[in-house]
C-alpha cells in the first residue's frame, strides 16, 4: 500500500472541528494535508471533486476481524456473552493464514466503505489449532497487516497476550492457539513484528482473567519501552469482576493500577461495570476508554458510564468490536442514545464531541496522533457522506456535525481517501469492487 500521493480535493462542505465550512479546498503533498481553504470558490481545474460533507477519516479503535463471520448467525435465540463466546471459538478454530487473509481483506474493505481509514486490530488468534506455531510465528498477524494494505486502510496491530482461560486456569482447547505460554515468550514473538508505512504495532492484554497478575507488568513494560499503545478488555462482564475480587480482593481496574498498566497510552475497552473508585483510577491516570456500543448492546453487556468517565477526564474512543454492524456513525450516536435511555434525559454529548471520539481521539489511541483532523500537517485521510440520501437530505443552511452523527450511516459514505489516494469513489471500493461478494466467499467455508 502506497501512502504518498499529491493533489487537490474540493468539497462543497467540510467539517473543520467544530464547524462545517463551505467550498473547502484540501491540498495534499506527500500524503499529508498542506492547506485547508474554506470559501475557496468553485473547484479549480485538476481538483478531485468530493461528494457532500467531508469529514476526517474514522478510526475503528477496537476490532476483532474474524468476528465478522458470526454476523447473522448469533442473533437468534437467547443466551449471554458466554454462550456467544462458544460460537466465536468455533469460527476461530476454522481459520488459517490463507482464509484469514481473505476474510480480513473483505472486512477491512467493508470498513473502508463505512468511512474508516484506520483500524485497531485486537489480535489474539496467533497460532495453529492446538497451539503449535506456524513456521512464521507471526503469520496470522502479518496477514492482518497485509489485509489492511490490500483494503487501503492504516492498521495498528494490537498483538494480544492471552495466557489463561480464567484466574489460575490453563487455556481451554480453543484458547491454546491464542497462548504463547507466558508473557516473556509473547514479547519475544511480538518483537519480530515490524511497522510499515500503513502499519504500526501495539500491545494488548486480553483481560485480567486471561493474563496472570504477575505477568501484566511484562506486557505493560513492553509497550512503555516502545512508546506503543496498550489496550485491554476491562469489566465487560459482572462475572469477570466477581472472579477478580475472589482471586485478588481487587476489582479488575484496581488490579491493572497495581501493576502499572493504566496511563495515557492505555485504552480500556468496554469499561461497562465500574465502581466509583474504578472511575477515579481511570481518570486520575488519564487512561483512554474505548466504547463499543453496538457490540455491547448485541451481547447484552450493559451500558457503561461513558459520560461520567469523560466528565472526569478520560478521552473516549469508539470501536465496532464484534462487527454486529460496521458503522462508525451508529457507534457515535449510540453513545448519546444509550445515555438517554439510562438517564431519561437528552443532550449528553455534542455532535462535535462524538465526531472527535470517532476521529482524532480514536487515532491518537492507536498511535496515529497525526491523523483524524482536516488541518495542515495531518495525514490526508478523509471521507465524505452524501447529503441527498433519504437519511441525510434536508438540513440546508443548518448543516452541521449533527447531520453526520444523528442522520447518516455507513451507506451514505461516498468517498474515502487515505494518504491522498482514493480508496472509495462514489461508494465503490477501488480495490475490492464487490465487497459483499468478497465477504460471502470468505465466510462460507467457515460455516
Amino acid at each position: 500500500m502506497q501512502l504518498a500521493a499529491d493533489g487537490m480535493f474540493w468539497a462543497p462542505y467540510a467539517w473543520i472541528d467544530p464547524v462545517v465550512e463551505q467550498d473547502v479546498l484540501i491540498t495534499v503533498a506527500g500524503g499529508r494535508i498542506t492547506a485547508v481553504t474554506p470559501d475557496s470558490g468553485p473547484a479549480p481545474a485538476g481538483a478531485v471533486r468530493l461528494t457532500g460533507l467531508a469529514l476526517p477519516g474514522m478510526a475503528n479503535a477496537h476490532s476483532h476481524a474474524f468476528h465478522r463471520a458470526l454476523r447473522g448467525s448469533v442473533q437468534v435465540g437467547s443466551g449471554t456473552f458466554w454462550t456467544w463466546r462458544d460460537t466465536m471459538y468455533r469460527a476461530a478454530d476454522a481459520l488459517d493464514p490463507d482464509s484469514y487473509l481473505a476474510l480480513a481483506t473483505a472486512v477491512y474493505a467493508e470498513m473502508a466503505l463505512a468511512g474508516i481509514t484506520t483500524v485497531g486490530e485486537f489480535h489474539y488468534l496467533h497460532h495453529a489449532p492446538g497451539g503449535s506455531r506456524y513456521t512464521d510465528p507471526n503469520a496470522m498477524g502479518e496477514v492482518l497487516i497485509e489485509a489492511a494494505g490490500r483494503a487501503g486502510l492504516r492498521i495498528t496491530l494490537l498483538d494480544t497476550c492471552y495466557l489463561s482461560s480464567g484466574f489460575g486456569e490453563a487455556p481451554n482447547r480453543h484458547q491454546q492457539r491464542f497462548s504463547d505460554g507466558d508473557a516473556d515468550r509473547w514479547a519475544e514473538r511480538v518483537d519480530a513484528l515490524k511497522p510499515s508505512a500503513h502499519a504500526r504495532v501495539g500491545a494488548a492484554i486480553h483481560s485480567v482473567r486471561a493474563v496472570p497478575a504477575d505477568q501484566l507488568a511484562t506486557v505493560a513494560g513492553w509497550a512503555t519501552e516502545r512508546g506503543a499503545p496498550l489496550h485491554v478488555h476491562l469489566s465487560e462482564q459482572v462475572a469477570e469482576n466477581e472472579a477478580c475480587l475472589a482471586a485478588h480482593g481487587l476489582t479488575p481496574t484496581q488490579l491493572l493500577a497495581t501493576h502499572q498498566v493504566l496511563g495515557p497510552r492505555t485504552s480500556v475497552v468496554h469499561a461497562t461495570h465500574l465502581t466509583d473508585a474504578d472511575i477515579r483510577l481511570l481518570a486520575d491516570s488519564s487512561t483512554v476508554v474505548c466504547m463499543c456500543p453496538t457490540t455491547e448492546r448485541d451481547l447484552a453487556d450493559g451500558i457503561g458510564p461513558a459520560r461520567r468517565l469523560a466528565d472526569d477526564g478520560c478521552a473516549i474512543t469508539l470501536g465496532s468490536d464484534s462487527h454486529a454492524v460496521i458503522d462508525p456513525f451508529e457507534e457515535a450516536r449510540a453513545l448519546e442514545l444509550n445515555e438517554r435511555l439510562a438517564t431519561q434525559q437528552r443532550g449528553h454529548w455534542t455532535a462535535a464531541a462524538l465526531l472527535r471520539a470517532a476521529t482524532e481521539d480514536g487515532h491518537a489511541s492507536l498511535g496515529w496522533s497525526e491523523a483524524g483532523r482536516l488541518a495542515p500537517g495531518a495525514l490526508a485521510d478523509f471521507c465524505t457522506i452524501a447529503l441527498d440520501t433519504p437519511r441525510t437530505a434536508g438540513p440546508g443552511h443548518r448543516l452541521g456535525a449533527e447531520t453526520a452523527v444523528f442522520a447518516a450511516g455507513s451507506a451514505d459514505v461516498r468517498d474515502v481517501v487515505v494518504g491522498g489516494r482514493t480508496v472509495v469513489r462514489d461508494g465503490v471500493h477501488t480495490a475490492v469492487p464487490d465487497v459483499g461478494a468478497a465477504l460471502a466467499a470468505a465466510i462460507a467455508p467457515l460455516r
